[in-house]
């Protein structure tokens, strides 16, 4: 059974610090060049695969002692706070063209862009984090998908008016404050149970 408030609280805290990254100006660009439903057929593929992955790992960590699990998480979730507060705004390095604007060549493109840029990336490392801490692979793979998706989806359709409107700092410093808030709550119960 889906736990919608674990799913709500995924995808909030994920979407949050997904927006700044990187890989949701690539999706822009992307975008702007192809067609969109190309673009993000590779891009949500690449993703749901990354997501797989994150809560997986997560699943595992479920197998340790609860305090154990809840210490790991916690200060996983502070070094990810720390991780965004002290991050540095980078130039977008230029995305190579597919020689056509075939299904698989863009989708294709779009797929390997994220797979590699994504793979060890913040959000896989919460959304491990957030499964080992819930113990509900489903919801929190439902909520991380659905999150990086619309991340995607904003990039590839709407991001330039969204990143005009909406300060990239101010979002970075919203996800940095979330987790650190999980992360200052994960150690609590540690501590406390």
């Amino acid at each position: 059974m889906i736990s919608l408030t674990v799913t709500a609280l995924v995808f909030g805290v994920v979407f949050l610090a997904e927006l700044p990254d990187k890989t949701a100006l690539a999706g822009l660009v992307l975008g702007t060049r192809y067609r969109a439903s190309y673009v993000f057929a590779g891009v949500a593929a690449a993703f749901a695969l990354h997501v797989a992955l994150a809560v997986a790992a997560g699943s595992v960590l479920t197998l340790l002692p609860q305090q154990i699990v809840h210490a790991l998480t916690g200060v996983l979730f502070l070094g990810g706070a720390a991780m965004l507060l002290m991050k540095k705004d980078e130039d977008e390095d230029e995305v190579r063209k597919p020689e056509n604007q075939s299904f698989w060549k863009v989708a294709g493109s779009g797929f390997m862009l994220i797979l590699v840029a994504e793979f060890g990336d913040l959000t896989q490392i919460m959304t491990a984090n957030l499964a080992a801490r819930y113990d509900d692979p489903l919801s929190v793979g439902l909520g991380a998908v659905l999150a990086l998706w619309a991340v995607a989806g904003l990039g590839i359709v709407g991001g330039k008016a969204l990143m005009k409107r909406v300060p990239l700092q101010l979002i970075t410093k919203i996800a940095a404050m979330l987790m650190l808030a999980l992360g200052v709550w994960s150690l609590w119960e540690a501590v406390t149970g």
